[in-house]
């Protein structure tokens, strides 16, 4: 079985929204404040530059028991031992991933359909992110936002966790969750401020208030 990890606060990087700071860097301050789980997404660099990138992220997070997933590429997340792959609903299919990576790693799937949702759930996903909840610069090619309906509608129809991503935020963090998800899944929130850290706690603390 994969591991069962807390979602709350789910870290999506982007490189491009750094202000020119390191990964590591942004990740190392963002765990402080409370982020729960990091995915490397990576889409415009090598795969050795990926690799090597993962592989300095889980130097961070392993001594604090944080798990990576990584984005899509279940070759990089086999070669560096990650926590887990996140698969779109244009990656490599779940079930041939899943014979890759077998029992152990997490396999997380976006859904932009509760359609997806229930196909995810049936064939063994662990987590499934619910894309795009609100609209999103951050992701170019996706789906029409679901909104908090969607969110509601997918909770009630699967028993997997949902995390809940695309234009979330300080604002409406808490909106997600109250709608039924279990976590929230943030980039431009956390790795665009200009302090990750108190982006990232304040963020905790709005995510955990909705959950109690």
């Amino acid at each position: 079985m994969a591991l069962k990890i807390d979602y709350s606060l789910y870290l999506v990087t982007d490189r491009t929204l750094s202000r020119k700071r390191s990964l590591s860097a942004i990740v190392s301050v963002a765990v402080l404040g409370g982020v729960s789980c990091v995915q490397l997404r990576e889409k415009n660099c090598s795969t050795r530059e990926f690799v090597s990138e993962a592989r300095q992220l889980l130097q961070v997070l392993q001594p604090k028991k944080i798990p990576l997933i990584i984005n899509d590429r279940v070759d990089v997340a086999l070669a560096v031992g990650a926590d887990g792959i996140h698969l779109g609903q244009s990656d490599m299919g779940l079930q041939d991933a899943r014979r890759l990576v077998g029992k152990t790693m997490i396999v997380g799937i976006s859904a932009e359909s509760t359609k997806d949702a229930l196909e995810a759930e049936k064939y063994g996903a662990d987590y499934i992110g619910v894309s795009p909840v609100f609209s999103t610069e951050t992701k170019a090619d996706i789906a029409p936002p679901l909104g908090l309906l969607g969110v509601a509608e997918i909770r009630r129809r699967v028993s997997i966790p949902v995390v809940g991503i695309g234009g979330i935020n300080l604002s409406n963090c808490a909106d997600v969750i109250r709608a039924g998800a279990d976590g929230v899944a943030v980039v431009s929130a956390i790795v665009a401020s200009a302090c990750p850290e108190t982006a990232s706690r304040d963020l905790h603390q709005a995510v955990r208030q909705a959950l109690s």
